[in-house]
Formats: structure tokens, sequence, C-alpha cells
């Protein structure tokens, strides 16, 4: 595959290693300046810009028949609007808050688990997420699609950092370091608690989970998520 890279930043430099592993050619790098972009050389982009970025890249993608890519967070209140760029020109997208293939899979535990606790009430729940300083968003959108799994299998309503609010999932967000990703969700009652943990050792598993992504979705159209990719819908 032809890859542009939308942002290139260490995310981008990781994407680029891996898909040069993985035998595809980088053709483009766009970041802050970047002023002529050649579509008809690209296959697919791949978007971890910034949150004011990101929705124009994925939409001059669209315009000109590039398949998108898209792991950047905190510029979802456009995201319906980018969902309509893609279907009016007949596009394929896929948004992840996080491509890697083990946090996709905790998200179906998530879920499972939401399933099972809904209804104890001597169970409280609390989410917690850890990330690197140079993180832009909090809480993270790993956090937010966590919390949204429960929500739907739930009797939980909403989410709100550092709340003690009835039917309100409570996220406390810390930036440390150079954390690459911790997300816990833990249900405390007075005799036990259930915690499930996704630790990230570094970038690779977010890169390599995009690359992935990219390679299954060239030469389709449509709007899809990582559960199609892993084939876990």
């Amino acid at each position: 595959m032809r890859i542009a890279l939308f942002g290139y930043g260490k995310m981008g430099k990781m994407l680029e290693q891996i898909a040069v592993s993985r035998g595809h050619s980088i053709v483009a790098k766009i970041d802050v300046g970047t002023k002529a972009i050649d579509f008809n050389k690209i296959d697919i982009a791949i978007d971890f810009s910034t949150p004011d970025a990101a929705y124009g890249n994925i939409t001059s993608c669209f315009e000109n028949s590039v398949p998108v890519i898209s792991g950047t967070t905190g510029w979802l209140s456009k995201f319906d609007d980018a969902i309509a760029q893609c279907a009016e020109n007949n596009g394929a997208f896929i948004y992840a808050s996080n491509f890697s293939l083990g946090v996709n899979i905790f998200f179906e535990l998530n879920k499972q688990l939401a399933k099972m606790m809904a209804g104890l009430k001597d169970y409280s729940i609390a989410m917690e997420e850890i990330h690197h300083t140079q993180k832009l968003d909090a809480p993270s959108g790993t956090a937010i699609t966590l919390a949204e799994g429960i929500i739907e299998n739930s009797e939980y309503t909403n989410w709100k950092m550092e709340n003690n609010q009835e039917n309100t999932i409570p996220i406390t967000a810390k930036r440390i370091g150079k954390t690459p990703g911790t997300h816990t969700i833990n249900y405390d009652s007075a005799v036990d608690s259930i915690e499930i943990k996704h630790t990230a050792h570094g970038r690779e598993g977010f890169a390599l989970g995009a690359i992935i992504a990219a390679e299954w979705l060239v030469d389709k159209t449509g709007i899809f998520t990582m559960k199609d990719v892993l084939n876990l819908s």
C-alpha cells in the first residue's frame, strides 16, 4: 500500500516503521505547515494528527477518494459530519479511539462484565486512566469508549470526571511521565472487588493495529470499526 501519514510525531514515526516492515511505502508525511498533497499517489491515509486538524484531514481525503484510518481523539463533536461526508463521497472510514488489538478485545470484555454486573446494586464502579504528560485530551478516547460500553449494557446513564453522582461513572485521568496508557475498571463492594485492566507497554501495539486496519480497509467502501477488522461483531 501507498500510505499517507497525517501527523508525523512519535506515533507517525512508529507507523512508518511498522508499515515499511510489512512491505508498504510511506508516500506522504503531512504535518503542520504541509501545503501540497498529491492524493493520486495515496492508497490510504492514516490520521494521528491533532484534534484541531483531524476533521479537515479526514474530509479532504474523502473528497479525493482516499480511504481513511483515524486514531485522533478529541474531535468527535464533528464525527457525524465526517460520517456524512464519507457516505456522500462513497468513501471508506475506520475510526477507533484505540487501535491496539488487545484494547479492542478489552472493549468487548468490558461490555460483557458490565452486563454481568448490571443490577448488582452492592457494587460501585470507578474508572481510571493513566497516560503520558503530552496527551492532549482527558479523559482519553479509550476511557470514553469503555464508559460508553458500560452505559450500553447497564443502568449507568452518564460518565463524568471525578464525581459521585448516582448512575454516573466516575473517571479519574492522570498524566504521568511517559506512560503509554493504562485503563482500569473497578467494581467495588463491602465484601470484594472485581477489576479488569489493560496496560500498554509502548506505542507499537497502537501502530500495528492501525496498519492492520489499513490493510483490511483498502478496496472497501463504507464505515467500519475494529470489531469488523477483528471479526468480533
